[in-house]
């Protein structure tokens, strides 16, 4: 019997296992990074144990360092999560020549399904069926196609290839993700469905020969194919869903499953699936099986790993649920990663952490919390957010409308992105699959529609007029409105996202309502300098309450109220049609360092791993010029605008910070060719 766990992981999955741990009475132990040193999970174990460094290599991918810390803690067993060693099959057997217990399967299953193209192969032999696939470049004239790699999951490494020209670059890449990710760079070529939608199925073997199916999952809508919504169950004809579940537990009878897997599957438009691998842990999408069955996954993972048998009886699913992946990214910018200080993480209606929800409603799955500071290490998801309803529409409601009040202040987040798929049209109708966001370019517009922008900021100006007020002793005592100049409006400009500005001018009465307001907006980066401001078209709006955290606005005679939340000079507003982050601009500012025209900044910390100019060079927009790795993922910085290459400050190698020039690209239309830095490497 487990007496004491060590979670060979982070963030939300290490929290997830200490959870089902203190309901079964089981002591915990984390392993942490310095960068995680201040993070939930590790107040939340019975122990900790730190582990030098802060990259993943230094740390969470170290078996040594793990090993150690179960035997200096006194652990008697290891969970590995999921991601870094989950599914490393050198991991699984340490684990268990050290004499600890290993929660989940043996170390020879790892390995089999590890190697995708092996696994194939397998279970190929036991009926399951197949795409066709390739280790080769040679000949392949069947586009298009998927890059994969061979030791991972998760959608790193992989690529798709629509013709001939891009298939060497698209392995070169997709090679470098996969080590970079899994220390393993080898790939495969599959054939690629076009409009597939991803299906899996929940397994679960036990030591005394018994593989069952614990439901399947819907999991199409998917982001640089990584899952960012998941369903249970899948919304498939039942002899497909019969067809699947007997696929899946053939698939697990014939590597003598043990423990938590997923076996997962391309369902083609006509009905047909093909395998496409096997997960040899539990599943970042496991809460929605747990909400539909009631059962708690990781408390059975503890129950086979101690030897006991799968329940003789298992629960039919019920209802249905949908999960959400909060990611720290923009999604409007390439799902650019986005790091920072988590202000502000609040949820509304929330009524089980990790599970134990019994009834329909919202479950959280959090990381993070308020004061968290998101760094570029690891992987960008911040929490999952489930909605457990009687049926699909129920669960859909539930869950987009407490995204859309939820107040995440801080960091960029694909909130608005997974709310507008939630409420598409398209999503409710179940017209969904791999290439959902390619074809669906609406849902990535932001909740606040730009016209609503103004209220937010006039809401920011109000409460900061109420804390001036609130703060000064004078004032206090007096009616809003005393002015010496009482016919001069107040005005505050505020920075919003993009590099534009937004200016609000309001003047209250000597009674306190609001005389009079307006907004003019303009771009702070043209190239020919500020635009000139153009008046905004100005609803009807009468001040209700004004406080320094909350206004009430009457607009158009419809009562609206506004939650702002100041950080310094950055104001987070949130409101009926969305949220707005705002940055309160000095009235007087401080003159700044500049930088030169057509620099090209670094939007977040990383790693140049490769450059793919010199400068002199003439590029044209859109084309690679370096090639930033960070949050475990590869992001191409483009040239914005033909041009010639200025300035390469960064040689490939190079760490930067945020802000970090880049690159320089000269778009007169003067310049001609400079130069190049190296003549007889010119590649013209």
């Amino acid at each position: 019997m487990i007496r004491k766990l060590l979670v060979a992981n982070r963030g939300e999955i290490a929290r997830r296992v200490f959870a089902t741990c203190r309901a079964l009475g089981v002591e915990t132990v984390a392993v942490h990074s310095d960068a995680d040193a201040a993070e939930p999970f590790v107040g939340e174990a019975d122990q900790a144990v730190r582990l030098p460094g802060a990259t993943p290599t230094e740390t969470y991918l170290q078996v040594e360092k793990i090993l150690d810390a179960a035997r200096r803690s006194g652990a008697d067993a290891v969970h590995p999560g999921y991601g870094f060693l989950a599914e490393n099959a050198e991991f699984a057997a340490a684990v268990t020549d050290a004499g600890l217990t290993w929660v989940g399967p043996p170390a020879k299953v790892i390995a089999a399904m590890g190697d995708k193209l092996a696994a194939k192969a397998m279970l190929a032999e036991a009926g399951v069926p197949m795409l066709p696939s390739w280790t080769d470049t040679d000949g392949i004239s069947d586009f298009p196609v998927l890059v994969k790699a061979s030791a991972g999951g998760g959608g790193r490494g992989m690529r798709i290839v629509r013709d001939a020209a891009g298939l060497a670059e698209a392995v070169a890449s997709a090679r470098r993700e996969a080590a970079a990710a899994f220390g393993d760079g080898t790939v495969f070529i599959e054939r690629y469905v076009e409009r597939g939608r991803h299906v899996e199925v929940q397994i679960f073997g036990d030591a005394h020969g018994r593989v069952v199916a614990l439901g399947d999952r819907e999991c199409s809508i998917q982001r640089r194919h990584q899952k960012i919504v998941e369903e249970a169950p899948a919304v498939v004809p039942e002899q497909v869903r019969t067809a699947l579940h007997e696929a899946a537990v053939a698939a697990g009878r014939a590597v003598d499953y043990l423990g938590a897997g997923t076996v997962e599957f391309l369902l083609a438009p006509g009905g047909e699936f093909f395998f496409l691998e096997m997960n040899t842990r539990l599943q970042v999408e496991h809460p929605v099986t747990e909400l539909c069955t009631g059962l708690d996954l990781v408390g059975l993972q503890l129950l086979v790993a101690e030897g006991e048998p799968l329940p003789a009886t298992l629960p039919v699913s019920t209802g249905h649920a949908i999960e959400v992946r909060l990611c720290a990214e923009d999604a409007g910018a390439g799902w650019r990663p986005a790091t920072g200080t988590l202000h502000r993480f609040m949820v509304p209606a929330v009524a089980a952490e990790f599970g134990g929800l019994t009834r329909p409603g919202l479950r959280l799955d959090s990381g993070v919390v308020a004061g968290s500071v998101v760094g570029v290490h690891y992987d960008s998801m911040l929490a999952k957010l489930i909605a457990w309803g009687r049926n699909r529409a129920e669960a859909t409601r539930v869950l987009s409308t407490a995204l859309a009040r939820a107040e995440l202040h801080g960091v960029t987040t694909n909130r608005d992105l997974l709310v507008r798929v939630l409420r598409s049209p398209a999503f409710a109708a179940v017209e969904i699959d791999t290439g959902f966001l390619d074809r669906h370019a609406e849902v990535f517009a932001p909740l606040l529609p730009t016209e609503r922008l103004p209220l937010a900021a006039l809401a920011a100006a109000l409460t900061a007029a109420s804390q001036r007020r609130a703060t000064a002793p004078v004032l206090a005592g007096l009616p809003s409105g005393w002015r010496n100049v009482p016919a001069v409006p107040q005005t505050t400009r505020f920075a919003v996202t993009g590099g534009d500005e937004i200016e609000v001018r309001y003047r209250l009465d000597r009674a306190g309502p609001l005389a009079e307001w307006s907004s003019t907006s303009a771009a702070s980066d043209s190239a020919d300098g500020p635009e000139a401001p153009e008046p905004g078209v100005e609803p009807s709006v009468a001040l209700v309450e004004a406080t320094p955290e909350r206004v009430v606005l009457d607009v158009d005679g419809v009562r609206c109220a506004y939650r702002v939340h100041r950080v310094g000079s950055a104001v987070f507003v949130d409101g009926p049609d969305g949220a707005a982050s705002l940055a309160e601009l000095p009235r007087l500012p401080l003159p700044t360092a500049e930088v030169a025209a057509g620099s090209l900044l670094a939007p977040l910390p990383g790693a140049v791993t490769r450059v793919h100019v010199q400068v002199g060079q003439r590029v044209t927009a859109g084309e690679p010029l370096l090639t930033l790795e960070a949050m475990k993922l590869e992001h191409p910085v483009l040239a914005p605008t033909d041009g010639v290459v200025a300035e390469l400050p960064v040689p490939a190698g190079g760490q930067v910070q945020t802000g970090a020039v880049l690159a320089v690209i000269d778009s007169s239309p003067a310049t001609g060719d400079l130069e190049p830095s190296n003549p007889e490497e010119d590649p013209r």
